[in-house]
Parts: C-alpha cells; sequence; structure tokens
C-alpha cells in the first residue's frame, strides 16, 4: 500500500550518551506513535546492557521497533536495515501521521533516510585474503593501507571497525577505484517527509555522561552479559565498543580497571566519531539540552 505524502518521519540523531532515548519517547507519547530504533546493536537481544537498551519501563511506555529483535548469531547490515525499516514504515504509517525513528548509527540512518549508493558485489576471495591478513599482520596494516588508497573515506570512517575496513579496502582493491568514489551518487526518494533533529551537549558534559553511564552499566551487570556471550565474541555484533574491552580482561589481557578505563576512552571517541558523521548533514537541526521541552513542544 503506497504511503501518503502527508506522512512524516522525525529523526532523533546524536551522540551515544546524549539523550536521544528520553527524548524520542517523549516525543512518541505526545503524538500518539510508535519508534523506529537506527541503532546497529541494540538490534539483538543477548547484550541489552551493554548496548544501552531502552529499560523494560521505557519499552512499555512506547513501542519500539529493531529492539532486541535479532540474535547476535544472525548477520545483518545497512542494507537489510533500509529493506526492512521501510516495509516497517509502510506498516506504521496506516495508523500513525508521524512515526518517530531514534538512534546513533549514521549509515542506518542514511540507508533509511537517502538510501544507500549501490556497491559492486563482494568478491569472496579478495574478502579472504585480506581477513587473512588481519589475522596475520593486524589491523593497523590494513588501515595503512586503505588510508593510502582512501584517504577520504579513511578520514570519516570508524577505522576501528575491521569488517568496514576490510569491505572498503576489497571494493578499492577490486574495482581500482576509491571506495569514496560510490559514495553520494544518487539520493532515493522518499514517499514521506524527513524532519531530523540532532542533540549534541558541551564536550565536557558529554564526556560526564558518558563515563556514568559505563559505570552504571557496569553496576547493572555488564560483566556477567560479556561473559555469557565470550565464547561468542568472533561475531561481528560483538566487534564494538565495550565488549572488546571486557573480552579483553576476561582473556587475562587486561586487568579490569585498565578495561574500564578504556572503555570509556573509547566511547568517548566514537561519539566524537558519530559528531563527524552526523554535522555533515546539513538537514539536521541541532538542539542543545536547555532548549529541549520548548523545541519538541513546538512540533505537532
Amino acid at each position: 500500500m503506497p504511503i501518503e505524502a502527508n506522512k512524516t518521519l522525525i529523526v532523533i540523531c546524536g551522540p551515544t550518551a546524549v539523550g536521544k532515548t528520553d527524548l524520542a519517547i517523549e516525543l512518541a507519547e505526545r503524538l500518539k506513535t510508535d519508534i523506529i530504533s537506527a541503532d546497529s546493536r541494540q538490534l539483538y537481544r543477548e547484550i541489552p546492557i551493554g548496548t544501552a537498551q531502552p529499560s523494560v519501563e521505557q519499552l512499555g511506555l512506547v513501542k519500539h521497533h529493531f529492539i532486541a529483535e535479532r540474535s547476535i548469531e544472525e548477520d545483518y547490515n545497512a542494507g537489510m536495515f533500509e529493506r526492512d525499516a521501510l516495509l516497517r514504515l509502510e506498516e506504521l504509517f496506516c495508523k500513525h501521521d508521524k512515526v518517530v525513528c531514534c538512534g546513533g548509527t549514521g549509515l542506518y540512518i542514511k540507508a533509511l533516510c537517502d538510501g544507500l549508493d549501490e556497491l559492486p558485489e563482494a568478491n569472496e576471495e579478495l574478502r579472504q585474503k585480506l581477513s587473512d591478513r588481519l589475522d596475520a599482520e593486524g589491523l593497523n596494516s590494513l588501515q595503512d593501507q586503505l588510508k593510502q588508497l582512501d584517504p577520504v573515506h579513511f578520514k570519516k570512517m570508524d577505522a576501528q571497525n575491521p569488517q568496514r575496513v576490510i569491505r572498503a579496502l576489497e571494493v578499492c582493491l577490486s574495482t581500482g577505484k576509491p571506495f569514496s568514489s560510490f559514495h553520494g551518487l544518487e539520493k532515493h526518494n522518499r514517499p514521506f517527509k524527513i524532519m531530523k533533529i540532532g542533540l549534541e551537549l558541551p564536550r565536557e558534559e558529554l564526556n560526564e555522561r558518558i563515563n556514568r553511564r559505563v559505570d552504571v552499566m557496569l553496576e547493572n551487570g555488564w560483566m556477567q552479559e560479556a561473559e555469557s556471550v565470550f565464547e561468542r565474541r568472533h561475531l561481528n555484533a560483538l566487534n564494538t565498543v565495550g565488549y572488546k574491552e571486557l573480552f579483553a580482561h576476561l582473556s587475562g589481557e587486561i586487568d579490569l580497571d585498565e578495561a574500564i578505563e578504556k572503555i570509556k576512552t573509547n566511547t568517548r571517541r566514537f561519539a566524537k566519531r558519530q559528531m563527524t558523521w552526523f554535522k555533515k548533514d546539513e538537514e539536521i537541526r541541532w538542539l542543545s539540552n536547555p532548549e529541549l521541552s520548548d523545541q519538541i513542544r513546538s512540533i505537532s
């Protein structure tokens, strides 16, 4: 069923720990609508604490989609999210004029709002060779090569994610063209309006919130959660800030205090990379914390 042109998707985005979930719930409650999560890790049901999924109480206030819907055993990517989220929106817009989208995964939000660029098909043989190099030489070797072949993409990507480094290198090497040359070729038109709201805080305040949230997550059982998935630590879903550091501790590589400090440092760096991504989107209307209530009340 086609979506009517008067429907609106309201996107709440920004760095980790900035307060997106609370704002999205406040807005969705007022609009009497649902929330679509655009978070590539909150999607997985086995890791609710370490991915800061909404609490049981929050989930009871507003219907959330793409929270704990899949297992870490399943492969999932932005292209699959684009397909699934558009289908879910089609259903939701039959009942609501407005739907809220909330998340910090820039690529998922881009996929939903603009569509993804058509990239070359995977070269499995080359990908395996790059994976073997990763095991033998480490991530730095692949990072250095990608930085040389495509400095534009390397500068803005999450270069600590081995899978993304391998994919970008695979495209560069198989096509002879920079990975970035395949980006921004065509923006897909959506049959609904899109309003993007970005949340930001002063760096010091955001860093304090990140540090405090890490402590709270550990108090709430994050270590036990990491132990429960430790044997599956090779899965891509677990290749993320927080789990990598806890796995290093559980493997005996570092002590707990060092792991915690690394989590906080790497999460702050991750938040900075998120802001770099979102700040390039000129459609985002930025709000800082003191403005939130009045600004959100103006949305109807």
